[in-house]
């Protein structure tokens, strides 16, 4: 019998929920503090509505043909729409060299996390499209040695992190999951009863003739070295948060394409060009930084208006599906990440849960054109938009305070957000 596909997000969601140990699966619900940012990101797109077209002037020449294909920072790409960078803990032994196959066979990049499990080499190895992405953790030697090992493995841009503040991260209203800070004897011992709650999960590991390691060797120091996620973390939150010094001088180590993520104003999307950022990332970490931060879309037009084509605008937070690909491109976005959707493709399904995640974002998107009256990604425009007042928001301009609350469509539906 053929494999049915894993449809939605929804879904994988569940099918990861039945599949992992419950504190695995409480990690990658991740999030922080309360939650708020965390379930206010995909909420937002509902309060985003559309303004389709009907019938055309001239009839199609190739019915329902639509164009997904770009280029972005010299990578050919299938779609507007990358693996973004995530780490993938304990969730399955292929880890990210599985999301990596899946982005390649889906024709899209990856970007690689300091706190992913797998070895930079291995990952370049499954797909020549990728990113590193460096969380500014240790000294500038550490971080030295980090970049010049991205080069040397081939990585296609330098990703640099902003919205991740160590002191932060990791407090949960719902817990914070257990992480041993090394897998020895006593560890084993200890988790075991959560191991053999899911004995199928265990059992892929075993088979592949290892235990969960959390290990981060991308965020090693040295050669040889893969520290623990404990001690890489223990580093992130004592490291002092980088100025735009630091980031200058990053950009002046790295000779190749410089992305800049996780900037909200566009103020600051200005400075990250004039330092030389080649894409800029509107981002709040998936609430997994600084908690009742605004939804990353609600951000988008004000950075994408900033920008004004000098960069690359990339958008990360929230997605689900692919008709909020296609609002994040109408108000502005050039590429779209994906994070938390490969993560529970991932749980769920291993390589083939990722590649099954790409494609319903890739059909998502191309159903939303045809239902749009578009030929191609490139047509979305804020025309195709309509959201309550005051919904997009640019800190930059000090808008009022009325302006900046959260409405409900059905007390401010029905203008477009061209006011803003």
């Amino acid at each position: 019998m053929a494999r049915k596909p894993i449809e939605s997000f929804a879904e994988a969601q569940r099918i990861a929920k039945r599949r992992m140990p419950g504190p695995v699966y409480r990690a990658l619900i991740s999030g922080n503090e309360k939650g708020e940012t965390m379930r206010r990101n995909p909420e937002a797109f509902s309060q985003i509505g559309w303004l389709p077209r009907v019938a055309r002037e001239t009839p199609e020449e190739q019915p329902l043909a639509r164009e997904l294909e770009t280029t972005s920072l010299g990578m050919k790409l299938s779609m507007p729409v990358m693996a973004g960078p995530a780490g993938a803990q304990a969730i399955r032994p292929e880890a990210e060299v599985a999301v990596a196959h899946a982005a390649r066979e889906a024709g899209t990049a990856i970007g690689l996390s300091s706190f992913a499990t797998k070895p930079m080499e291995e990952v370049a190895a499954a797909n020549s499209n990728w990113l590193y992405q460096l969380y500014w953790t240790g000294t500038r030697d550490d971080i030295l040695y980090r970049i010049e090992r991205a080069k040397k493995s081939g990585a296609k841009a330098l990703i640099v992190t902003l919205d991740a503040t160590g002191g932060g991260l990791g407090r949960r209203d719902w817990g914070r999951p257990p992480i041993p800070s090394q897998i020895d004897l006593q560890a084993i011992f200890k988790f075991a009863p959560m191991a053999l709650s899911r004995p199928q999960w265990i059992a892929k590991f075993l088979a592949n003739g290892q235990i969960p390691d959390l290990a981060v060797p991308n965020s090693a120091n040295g050669p040889g070295d893969a520290p623990p996620f404990s001690q890489i973390y223990g580093e992130l939150m004592s490291t002092p948060v980088p100025t735009w010094s630091d980031v200058r001088w990053l950009r002046e180590q790295w000779d190749g394409p410089f992305v800049v993520k996780g900037l909200y104003r566009g103020e600051e999307a200005k400075r990250a060009v004039d330092i030389g950022a080649d894409a800029v990332v509107v981002s709040n970490h998936g609430g997994n930084n600084l908690d009742s931060t605004y939804p990353s879309i609600r951000a988008l037009p004000a950075v994408a208006r900033a920008v004004n084509g000098q960069a690359e605008v990339w958008f990360d937070g929230g997605i689900r599906r692919g008709m909020d690909v296609a609002k994040a491109l109408a108000l502005g976005a050039d590429i779209v990440l994906v994070g938390r959707l490969w993560i529970f493709g991932l749980a769920a399904g291993g390589q083939q849960g990722v590649e099954d995640m790409l494609n319903m974002i890739r059909d998502g998107l191309h159903w939303s054109l045809v239902g749009l009256g578009h030929r191609s990604f490139k047509d979305l425009s804020e025309d195709d938009i309509i959201a309550p007042d005051g919904f997009f928001f640019d800190p930059d301009t000090k808008s009022r305070l009325e302006d900046l609350e959260l409405r409900t469509p059905e007390t401010s539906l029905g203008r477009s957000h061209a006011n803003v």
